[in-house]
């Protein structure tokens, strides 16, 4: 519709965000620079449209529900600092978690385990391993890369999650739109899982990187958190702080590790059978049928209200008066605020790219000169551009899957679309993973405690390698028609470009002491690298 001008405003977005290291301003001028655009230059109309989106993107019901479940998700994670439960999960690990390597590697085993929801992922994983990794000087930024690179490429690959369910019922109509029966929607997805080469690189990079060698901006900011004991830098702005806002626990002697198990257990068990009950599961409909037609926004909102929950009658338990409790509620929605600012506006710069055509833009570049043999490289690749411009890696499935599975069957066949649905789900997990306007991205930042743009800019370089290599492994899906063995292939050149680039960047970067401290993973205080 707008041609060229379609992505110009997700571009002003991400330029200006990396620029400025201001994501608020940067994202509200770009809505504006869009509503420019559609208004054909009159720069009163501009503001207008500008208002008039952002209002109408908070006046939906599903985004409604989503600002109040983010609410209610900093209540109950301010509930767990506030009466102590953070305290003692890490007074509990001291005698298992002794380094930095495998503090870091609770974030990642919590990620794992914490597969159904990529929201959940985050607070779970971040406020069991903020703590202890802060005790051995792991960066912020170095946190919330494993809580990224972990929440939704997990999410999507299952076995069971609300990503699934969604992702299934996108098969599921591609399959009806062009007649093909005999093919179930959730065994194509299953069978698309080893095609999915992003996610399961970045899912394998985690532990690679740290039991590896850093590089990059990270580098810096781990040497900086190593030498000076400070998480972040000196001119960085978290997005939020549970310490700051919180001040510090009440009774946290009294405190014991099911202050936060207890309300964790909740949020997970509430919100698995929400999905499934709002889904239609007492009706009896199969799990995953269920959970294709589950609403999200409801299920994960009740989880995170019964969090909360908890989390006040633990308040009594430890003698808060219900002034204090009132408080504790209030500051946990103060955590959340930056974030559903940015999260309104992420949503708004989304309509944007909607009403100028963005997606149908990028991929009509692409007509006229696909073959099978390109076919998947180039799906990864407009997956990837248009999830890192937009931020939203469901927007991105549900405008690609129901144009990459027609052509796909039509060119190559079943085998093909099984390669394209992954080649869908890869490219608009890495957007998700790694846009600074993606709501993943954002929660990530707030429950490792980061500078949002300083977390963007260090964990880009690590997401890079993965999507790179997956790139290259959908170039030769022609040739070898097994995604287990391209995988193989990408897991073990992945280890070895980490490794080089690693070794590489420290030697010209870094004197030999800084060297010798960055990589010495089993310190336990700054005295042991000599600072």
């Amino acid at each position: 519709m707008f041609g060229i001008w379609s992505i110009v405003p997700p571009l002003v977005a991400i330029g200006l965000a990396i620029y400025t290291k201001r994501v608020l301003i940067s994202l509200f001028i770009s809505i504006w620079v869009g509503g420019l655009i559609y208004a054909g230059g009159n720069p009163f109309a501009a503001v207008a449209l500008t208002f008039t989106w952002m209002k109408d993107v908070m006046t939906d019901p599903w985004n409604a529900r989503f600002i109040a479940l983010t609410a209610l998700l900093g209540a109950g994670a301010a509930f767990m600092f506030k009466i102590g439960g953070s305290y003692a999960l890490t007074k509990a690990l001291e005698k298992k978690l002794t380094n930095r390597r495998r503090a870091q590697m609770l974030g990642w085993v919590l990620g794992i385990v914490v597969f159904f929801n990529d929201y959940v992922n985050s607070v779970i994983a971040g406020n069991a391993s903020k703590d202890i990794n802060a005790k051995y000087n792991v960066s912020r930024e170095k946190l919330a890369y494993i809580l990224d690179a972990t929440a939704a490429p997990m999410a999507t690959i299952g076995p069971v999650s609300d990503w699934i369910g969604f992702q299934v019922s996108l098969i599921a109509a591609a399959f009806a739109s062009i007649s093909l029966v005999g093919a179930k929607p959730y065994f194509a997805f299953l069978k698309s899982i080893p095609w999915n080469f992003y996610s399961i690189l970045s899912l394998i990079a985690v532990p690679m990187i740290i039991w590896g060698k850093d590089f990059g901006p990270m580098a810096k900011a781990e040497l900086r958190a190593m030498r000076t004991g400070k998480l972040i830098a000196d001119d960085a702005t978290p997005l939020s702080s549970v310490e700051n806002d919180l001040g510090e626990p009440v009774r946290p002697d009294s405190a014991n590790i099911w202050y936060f198990v207890t309300p964790l257990v909740t949020l997970v068990g509430v919100g698995i059978w929400a999905l499934w009950y709002t889904g239609g599961g007492p009706a009896g409909k199969p799990v995953m049928d269920a959970l294709a037609d589950t609403d999200v926004s409801i299920a994960l909102t009740w989880a995170a209200f019964a969090m909360t929950f908890v989390g006040i009658i633990f308040a009594f338990k430890q003698k808060m008066s219900f002034s204090e409790i009132e408080e504790t509620m209030l500051a946990g929605f103060r955590t959340m605020l930056p974030a559903l600012v940015i999260i309104v506006l992420a949503w708004s710069i989304g309509t944007v790219t909607d009403v100028l055509g963005t997606a149908d833009f990028v991929v009509g570049l692409t007509e006229g000169w696909m073959t099978a043999g390109i076919l998947p490289f180039l799906i990864f690749v407009i997956c990837m551009f248009m999830s890192f411009a937009t931020g939203t890696s469901w927007g991105t499935m549900a405008i690609m899957t129901p144009i990459g599975i027609p052509l796909a069957y039509e060119i190559g066949g079943l085998p093909l679309v099984h390669i394209i649905i992954g080649a869908v789900f890869a490219g608009a997990i890495f957007g998700d993973h790694c846009s600074p306007i993606s709501d993943t991205t954002v929660m990530a930042s707030i429950f490792a405690g980061s500078d949002h743009i300083a977390h963007v800019k260090t964990q880009i370089p690590y997401a890079l390698i993965p999507a790179g290599i997956a790139g290259v492994l959908y170039l030769f899906s022609s040739q070898i028609q097994t995604g287990i063995v391209l995988l193989l292939i990408g897991i073990v050149a992945q280890y070895f470009i980490f490794k080089w680039v690693g070794n590489y960047y420290q030697k010209k970067n870094f004197t030999a002491e800084e060297i010798e401290a960055l990589n010495n993973k089993e310190i336990f205080d700054m005295e042991q690298v000599g600072f």
